[in-house]
């Protein structure tokens, strides 16, 4: 952002004109910012990241501090109202032992990256930054509690199960299943070649959600050629021999716009021309994509496997389908469910295509009408609300009926008890970031498949995230 060429040009006019130096960054940085703000979710959320190189630019010219977070010797607790997405990826999980947040939700940009991290994180707290410094704080990112001054006798006892799950990650290893040998594949999310190396050291199974999008995003005027998204998707599959690797076509639209495939003016984008929509309408980008899959696959020792995102229906499923056969593609096609007509009418959607894959965090955020960025509706956004888990076990129903599979590459995937939860209820795989695997794989092989099985009924039968949460941690804890 900050080398872009045009904003040089704006800041150097500026300047020409009259401007101090950071005036003319300030101002020039606004009006790109307007331009973002009403670019849809995805280019809005990026609001965040354009402040936080402005006012790095304008601590330098100032000779002030840079604004981020605070240096430190000691290990901490850092509490902020929120976190710029560049701030949380420069974290020092030496040093930084967790963080809380004031806004933000469990899907949003900082917590999916502190997880990737490995950094415990509570999000959306109210008045979190109301906490005084050096207040000792104990950070418990898998419940989503912060304690306050605990006592020294309480302090002992939270090490003490802090050093137990240090044990168990180090004790975990091989494929992920249950104590009774009920196999429960642990794959990884990646967003390209780069994230491939910590998928490999984490023990992945292989690759449940390739986000090709990324790709292209690094240019939304245009799409990548055919040659450069093929050794984009090869240098992926290749790491997993006689692995199965996911691969997910395209996403655009809504929160991710782009200028080549975007409509024109929709009145609510989130629910307009995205993902597979957008796709069907550009039957060209489609095409070049399965076709460079095709070429990407040729030859290698991997179990391909592509599917679409923001699959509505049967027809949806349908027009994904013959446009991988007729670009000659030979692997495996399937579906994500991120819309609950999907998991609905799963059954319908399981005669078109081989497999289906849940998103958990656009399900939540269309089953409850909670946009997954904003944290005054973060409630309904917990993975953990029993009419989500009721619509992953319609789909892994569906899916064990027909013989086929159904797994999970959203953010719940990510929970260790929510993982134990996700298996009971039939789902047949788990991707998450490759930090979270050794948790939940140490997770998953306490318990037995009954275990996991009377815990999701348990999480079932409430009303709550909190009750569901509660109950099943009461039946996996043996209580």
């Amino acid at each position: 952002m900050a080398l872009d060429p045009e904003l040089l040009a704006d800041v150097e006019r500026r300047i020409t004109v009259g401007s101090t130096a950071e005036r003319a960054v300030y101002d020039a940085f606004a009006s790109y910012r307007a331009l973002l703000a009403n670019a849809g979710e995805y280019l809005a959320g990026r609001v965040a990241d354009l402040d936080d190189v402005r006012n790095r630019i304008v601590a330098r010219l100032m000779g002030v501090p840079m604004p981020g977070v605070p240096d430190s010797d000691e290990p901490y607790v850092l509490v902020a109202r929120d976190l710029a997405p560049a701030d949380t990826a420069l974290l020092d999980p030496a040093l930084v032992l967790g963080f809380v947040t004031e806004e933000g939700g469990p899907t949003s940009h900082s917590a999916i990256l502190a997880r990737a991290l490995g950094v415990p994180a509570v999000v959306a707290l109210a008045a979190a930054t109301d906490l005084a410094e050096d207040l000792t704080v104990a950070v418990d990112g898998s419940t989503g509690e912060v304690l306050l001054d605990p006592s020294p006798e309480r302090q002992a006892e939270l090490r003490r199960i802090a050093a137990e799950r240090k044990a168990a990650l180090a004790a975990s290893s091989g494929p992920g299943q249950t104590s009774d040998g009920h196999p429960v594949p642990l794959l990884a999310n990646v967003g390209g070649p780069a994230d491939v190396p910590a998928a490999v050291a984490a023990g992945a199974e292989g690759v449940g959600l390739f986000r090709t999008e990324f790709l292209f995003l690094d240019d939304s005027a245009k799409a990548p050629s055919e040659d450069a998204q093929v050794l984009a998707y090869r240098a992926v599959l290749e790491a997993f021999p006689e692995s199965r690797v996911v691969v997910r076509v395209l996403d655009a639209g809504a929160d991710k716009p782009l200028a080549f495939l975007s409509p024109g003016e929709e009145p609510n984008p989130a629910l307009g021309v995205r993902g597979l929509r957008s796709l069907l309408e550009h039957p060209g980008i489609l095409r070049s994509q399965l076709r460079a899959l095709a070429r990407a696959g040729e030859g290698l020792p991997v179990y391909l496997e592509v599917m679409a995102p923001m699959v509505a229906d049967r027809q949806d499923a349908r027009a994904f389908a013959d446009a991988c056969r007729e670009a000659g593609l030979r692997a495996k096609f399937g579906a994500m469910v991120e819309i609950p007509s999907a998991a609905l009418r799963a059954r319908a959607i399981l005669q078109e295509v081989e497999f289906l894959s849940l998103g958990t965090n656009d399900l939540a955020q269309y089953t409850f009408a909670a946009d997954r960025q904003l944290g005054s509706v973060a409630r309904l956004q917990d993975p953990w609300q029993p009419a989500l888990l009721d619509l992953v076990a319609l789909a892994a129903e569906a899916a064990r009926a027909t013989g086929k599979s159904c797994g999970v590459c959203g953010e719940a995937a990510a929970d260790p008890v929510l993982a134990c939860v996700l298996t009971g209820l039939g789902v047949t795989s788990l991707s998450m970031g490759a930090a979270s695997i050794p948790y939940v794989r140490a997770a998953l092989a306490k318990h037995t498949l009954a275990q996991c099985e009377r815990a999701a009924a348990a999480a079932r039968a409430v009303d709550s995230a909190e009750e569901a949460r509660a109950a099943a941690n009461q039946v996996l804890s043996g209580e």
